[in-house]
């Protein structure tokens, strides 16, 4: 289940029947291993990038019911080159506040002390997200899929202090694999610590997913809050925000957390102080 805020209503998410196959079928989960490995998703992006995916966008478009009035006009090369479109800036406008990154399906786990979170009845631990043992308080973790706009942008103006790459491989990062698998500790990741101004030490996140071809980060040292981080090329995939610092979030989506509704977020909206 979903809540969207704009039109305070909740919706059930269908999973596709081929998810279902690998992850719920016994003969499907003897593809799972070729599904998540990172050959599959070298061949998959190699089409995606190629001229003959291009017969895949309008089709795309009326599927997911994408408003393309929304988005730069420009003759795409690639389905890749359209699933990376961009956005005009007049439609994500930077709000005062704690921000979403981007736009996803959005839910927010508090950290205990022993620096553990539950996400889908799974126990995670920092030190399993990011490869060290660091104190954070909230784990913010955003959803996207394939059809939200896959750019991301910064929470806070600041210094980026170091980053590092875990290598993993690549489940889908929709609910049927969260409820059989740690997703997030299982797949590749790139992982950005930051010195903020107004949020202190806060650790970003990008998470791969089935059938992503590439994690693409800009080569920055110092960033100015709601500017772009980066983007994902095809398939939907997470940003996950860490947080050491008390902040307030609103409530609709606290409350929606706790009972595992995520809740729709777009790029730059306000999300708490």
């Amino acid at each position: 289940m979903y809540y969207d805020i704009k039109n305070n209503s909740y919706t059930k998410e269908e999973t596709s029947k081929s998810l279902q196959f690998i992850y719920n079928n016994i003969l499907g989960r003897l593809f799972l291993k070729l599904a998540t490995g990172k050959t599959v998703a070298r061949v998959y992006a190699k089409y995606m990038n190629s001229k003959y995916s291009r017969i895949k966008i309008n089709g795309f478009i009326k599927k997911n019911n994408i408003n393309m009035e929304e988005y730069k006009e420009k003759h795409y090369a690639s389905f890749n080159d359209f699933f990376m479109r961009e956005i005009k800036p007049e439609k994500r406008q930077i709000e005062d506040g704690l921000i979403a990154v981007c736009d996803a399906k959005l839910m927010v786990y508090e950290i205990d002390d022993e620096s553990k979170f539950y996400i889908k009845n799974s126990i995670y631990t920092v030190e399993e997200l990011i490869g060290e043992n660091k104190k954070y308080k909230y784990a913010l973790v955003y959803r996207l899929c394939v059809d939200d706009y896959h750019h991301y942008v910064f929470p806070d103006s600041g210094e980026v202090i170091k980053n590092r790459h875990i290598d993993g491989i690549l489940h889908t990062v929709q609910p049927i694999a969260q409820k059989k698998y740690k997703v997030f500790h299982e797949n590749t990741r790139e992982i950005t610590f930051l010195n903020c101004k107004e949020l202190g030490d806060v650790c970003y996140i990008e998470v791969g997913a089935m059938m992503i071809g590439k994690i693409v980060n800009l080569e920055k040292n110092r960033f100015a809050k709601g500017e772009e981080k980066g983007h994902f090329e095809f398939g939907g995939s997470t940003v996950i925000v860490l947080i050491n610092q008390d902040v307030e979030l609103n409530e609709k989506i606290l409350e929606n957390s706790k009972n595992e509704i995520e809740t729709i977020v777009k790029l730059g909206q306000y999300i708490g102080k």
